[in-house]
């Protein structure tokens, strides 16, 4: 696999922007080089790029945390693919055995047709998860399998044309750097947090994270369904500051106190925060428990839709960072009447960084560095003109063919154009031409 060089990816979070750089060795496990995050501030809602200059300039100030901690250069991103609009539609594919066999063509061309389907008003992002059918029996490994005709059942991930747009022009406004992919965000949590005894039994896995709550349910190793529901830890923190707080408190107030259930009636407690008012914990936790409850019919809802109410062995499987609140398991365990555990991402997969394997709100970041496959190092030019040629040609697809490479380029070249030319001029133009370069740098 990788041995030199690394991988980056840039998880754009309602609440914080988190970026990873890890490295896979021949065995695909995942050593973790750096990380960081940063506050979102008010440019990314419900998932969505929304003021697109500041998520650029957010990026642009990661990637160059990122680079110090490296202290290396990085070229491309995977960035998540998220939002309110992400879900899942069912796609079915039929195709004529003339050989009376499956090969890996025909599976080919199944797989193509539902890459290419495209549904109105919505885009199709992603092809999630297949079922395959061989006259009318269910096979997993098709390929082989004789019969006179196969059905492939497609889930595909589907939303808002303009998702990938508004980031990358997000992207493109603050930085130099190219986007690789965009993985989806849901399926990189439940990658790295699901086992395949899980997905197999069934099971629901809900992300609780700061604008949405994501939910997938598999059942027989497949996922059979995903939506993002509109609400998530933030709307906990706007019902807390009606009590006449400002959301700065209101956060702390549901971290430090909050609980999705009370094991007992708590008083009245003095703020810890100077010149605010005093809060009854009941009141705070019942504001607390009015959200969840809305949040939590929409869970039971989706599972209904899903048709495998009743049928998920496994349970409930929450992450996320908003699954941090205190009792969330016990609630959910009471209301949906099903197992609930908090899962964290699988140590099988990254050997090193225990802070972010226990942190639930990197969970998703982590899971796509799984799906990560391109070298994101930046490789500069080197002053020797063979190794220039080499670099150039089209064989070298590794090297970085961004923006930033003309500028080293034309910064080598100038002494030797100030002596062909001999002249003030030429003098004149290196000094503005040096002075514009360190602005775009900037």
């Amino acid at each position: 696999m990788m041995h030199s060089g690394f991988i980056a990816v840039i998880d754009l979070g309602t609440s914080r922007i988190k970026g990873v750089v890890g490295r896979k060795n021949e065995h695909n496990v995942i050593s973790i080089l750096a990380s960081g995050s940063i506050d979102a501030g008010n440019s990314v809602r419900r998932g969505m790029v929304y003021n697109i200059e500041q998520v650029g300039a957010n990026v642009h100030k990661l990637v160059m945390m990122l680079e110090n901690s490296l202290g290396r250069k990085i070229a491309k991103v995977y960035v998540s693919l998220a939002g309110q609009s992400l879900h899942t539609l069912e796609f079915h594919e039929m195709k004529q055995l003339s050989t009376g066999m499956v090969t890996e063509e025909v599976v080919s061309q199944l797989r193509k047709a539902a890459e290419k389907f495209q549904p109105e008003m919505v885009r199709n992002y992603r092809v999630a998860d297949v079922e395959y059918y061989i006259d009318d029996k269910p096979e997993r490994s098709p390929v082989g399998v004789t019969g006179s005709q196969i059905e492939a059942g497609y889930e595909l991930i589907v939303g808002r044309p303009n998702l990938l747009s508004n980031i990358e022009k997000s992207i493109a406004a603050k930085t130099d750097l190219e986007i690789v992919d965009f993985i989806v965000g849901p399926t990189a949590s439940a990658e790295i947090s699901l086992s395949e005894e899980e997905k197999e039994l069934g099971c629901v896995f809900v992300d609780f994270g700061s604008g949405t709550t994501s939910l997938s349910v598999y059942k027989g190793g497949i996922l059979r369904r995903m939506v993002v529901i509109p609400f998530g830890g933030k709307n906990l923190t706007k019902d807390i500051s009606a009590l006449n707080f400002t959301e700065n408190d209101a956060e702390q107030l549901k971290i430090k106190f909050g609980r999705a259930m009370e094991n007992q009636d708590a008083p009245l407690f003095t703020s810890p925060f100077a010149s605010k008012p005093d809060i009854d914990l009941t009141e705070l936790n019942k504001v607390i428990g009015m959200r969840l409850d809305e949040i939590t019919a929409n869970i039971r809802e989706q599972i209904i839709l899903s048709g495998y109410e009743g049928q998920l062995g496994a349970g409930m499987i929450i992450t996320g960072g908003a699954s941090q609140l205190k009792n969330l398991d016990l609630y959910l365990t009471q209301k949906m009447k099903m197992p609930v555990r908090k899962a964290l991402a699988k140590k099988t997969f990254i050997n090193n960084a225990p802070e972010l394997i226990s942190d639930p709100s990197f969970t998703q970041a982590l899971g796509m560095l799984i799906f990560a496959e391109e070298d994101c190092e930046l490789v500069l030019a080197d002053t020797s003109e063979e190794q220039d040629e080499d670099r150039r040609s089209p064989s070298s697809g590794w090297f970085s063919t961004k923006k930033k490479k003309p500028k080293n380029d034309k910064k080598e070249k100038k002494p030797k154009a100030e002596k062909q030319e001999g002249g003030i001029f030429s003098k004149i133009e290196d000094v503005f031409g040096e002075f514009f370069s360190e602005e775009d740098d900037e």
